[in-house]
């Protein structure tokens, strides 16, 4: 989960205005807070203002919802580097004003060596460290072929034009509003060498960080495409840097890599339509199950956050993860029961069981009976983009752990994820998210591992009318769940929506984890007699969303609070 050290208002307000400066952007700025701001021609919310900035630009200049969120992808490699990125992958969810949807999956694969007891000892114990830190750790990237795959397919402008704020970004360098590097980039000379300063100290905030091998690998991808990441002299020093560290990603595999265009998995919640992500993803699954099974309460008269809500919507999770872990993997390798499982017939049988007065133990929780159906690092980004023509751009991110591997290619600036941890490294037991996986998950030869991540477009009345995602690694799925009712359940505003206290559970560990201010003395008491266990865990979540308003078109958007993202537009 992201949730990074917000540094004090006076050093926040220098950085601001030293980073609107450098970027020449200060008529574009807005408050570093969860206040919503509306514009009327376009809008881009993500987690860094700088990569904010960016996606009005490209709009500015013509380009549509899908040129601003590619824009804005190269931009968060740049200045959001633990989770931005260009060696690792994820999703992306579009929706026009006429109503056509479709998705790209991005997701990293496993490398074409890769086989399923690699992290297992001679005793068959995981070796955890090797799915977290490190070359091996690491999974083919696909950010290159899929944002490159989606403005061309679905972009207007020219792939220079929308990589030139980057490449000047990490050129010119910009003023850093947090502290870059530390000791674990000290694991790797490539690292250090990009991260920490020459004396090995970390760079401070309001110093300006300047990333030349970073600059000259994204001019290398905006001159020559694809094949200026995949091919070539990047590829090269990719692989011999996986090679220095024992990593099994080749020449071969990343040549081969291939993005896929595959159909958004849709649903229905109190009349609102749900467009999201479908596997390898579990995200948009998960969503529509979850919300499936709450449509037969009445979430509004239960209250926000009351003891009977969290525990209703805490039942609803561990079944709906329990279900997860056996039914959804990358539909590739694995027949994923999509109709069933975004079933309302199935969601009621598998909310029947659900007793308002008792928690129901995870270890008395297994996946739902198909057959009775009748039908078949948490350190992530999200940025959500809609364009003065309507279309929306739901887009998640991912390096896995924060930072992922901490390993940068040598001569080529960027860092590589440690997605390979999102396998199952052993059936039944938890992973680097403290997820339990069964064999569908388990690590194969190419196969794309699965995810969590859940960039959503909600629907009203056929139009467009939220657009949300979050980083959080598994907590993605309940912390869209929570925002999609918030706003439909109990009527906030899309800034209260986001800034609302999140909980999360799912399935197991079989804890309520949340957030220190979202139970009252009295819930947290009712909740515990009626057999959960409570954990606080800090910050949930990092929510860039959204609202369209159905009779003006007005755009507005909301950036967490608990991040340091913008939401900005013109």
């Amino acid at each position: 989960m992201y949730a990074p050290q917000r540094p004090s208002r006076k050093t926040r307000v220098i950085a601001w205005l030293l980073a609107a400066l450098a970027a020449g952007q200060c008529a574009l700025a807005q408050r570093n807070d969860a206040a919503p701001v509306v514009y009327r021609n376009g809008i881009v919310v993500s987690g860094h203002r700088l990569a904010s900035q960016v996606g009005v630009e490209i709009l500015q200049q013509g380009g549509n919802a899908v040129d601003a969120a590619v824009a804005v992808s190269y931009a968060l490699a740049v200045v959001l580097p633990e989770a931005g990125n260009i060696g690792g992958g994820g999703f992306l969810v579009l929706r026009r004003a006429d109503g056509f949807a479709a998705t790209i999956d991005y997701r990293e694969k496993a490398p074409g060596a890769a086989h399923r007891d690699m992290y297992l000892d001679e005793q068959g114990n995981v070796i955890t460290r090797l799915t977290r830190d490190g070359a091996l750790a690491v999974g083919v990237p696909g950010t290159v072929a899929g944002t490159l795959y989606a403005l061309e397919k679905y972009g207007v402008l020219d792939r220079r034009r929308v990589l030139a704020p980057a490449i000047r970004l990490a050129d010119e360098g910009w003023i850093l509003d947090v502290p870059m590097g530390g000791d674990k980039f000290k694991m790797f000379e490539e690292s250090n060498a990009v991260f920490n300063k020459p004396d090995g100290s970390r760079y401070e905030a309001g110093e300006r960080w300047v990333q030349k091998d970073l600059a000259a690998t994204l001019r290398t991808i905006a001159e020559h495409g694809r094949d200026g990441f995949y091919k070539g002299r990047v590829a090269d020093r990719f692989v011999a840097t996986m090679r220095k560290y024992d990593g099994i990603i080749t020449h071969e595999d990343l040549a081969n890599y291939d993005c896929v265009e595959r159909t958004p998995v849709t649903g229905t919640y109190r009349g609102y339509g749900i467009v999201s992500m479908s596997p390898p993803s579990s995200g948009g699954i998960s969503l529509i199950e979850m919300l499936n099974m709450l449509e037969g309460y009445d979430v509004r008269a239960l209250g926000h956050n009351t003891a009977d809500t969290v525990h209703l919507m805490t039942e609803v999770e561990r079944r709906v993860f329990a279900d997860r872990a056996q039914y959804i993997a990358d539909p590739d390798f694995y027949d994923v029961p999509h109709a069933s499982l975004l079933s309302k017939a199935y969601a009621r049988r598998r909310a029947a069981g659900i007793d308002m007065s008792a928690a129901t133990p995870s270890t008395q929780v297994r996946c739902g009976d198909l057959e009775a159906a009748e039908l078949e690092s948490r350190q992530t980004t999200h940025y959500s983009v809609v364009d003065k023509d309507g279309m929306a751009v739901a887009v998640t991110t991912t390096l896995e752990g924060s930072y992922g591997s901490h390993l940068v290619v040598g001569g080529a600036g960027f860092l590589l994820n440690n997605e390979m941890g999102d396998f199952s490294a052993k059936t039944g037991m938890p992973n680097t998210a403290g997820l339990v996986y069964g064999q569908a998950n388990a690590i194969e030869p190419n196969k794309r591992m699965l995810s969590s991540m859940t960039p959503t477009i909600v629907t009203k009345d056929g139009s467009n009318f939220m657009v949300v995602g979050t980083p959080g690694g598994p907590t993605i799925i309940t912390t869209v769940l929570q925002f999609t009712i918030n706003v439909i359940d109990h009527g906030m505003t899309i800034d209260r929506a986001v800034a609302a206290a999140r909980f999360h559970h799912q399935w197991l560990p079989d804890a309520i984890e949340h957030e220190k201010e979202v139970f009252s003395d009295a819930v947290a008491e009712e909740l515990k007699r009626r057999g959960h266990l409570l954990k606080s865990v800090g910050r949930i979540g990092n929510v860039q969303a959204i609202a369209i308003d159905p009779r003006t078109g007005a755009l507005t958007g909301v950036s967490d609070p608990r991040g340091r993202g913008a939401a900005l537009g013109y």
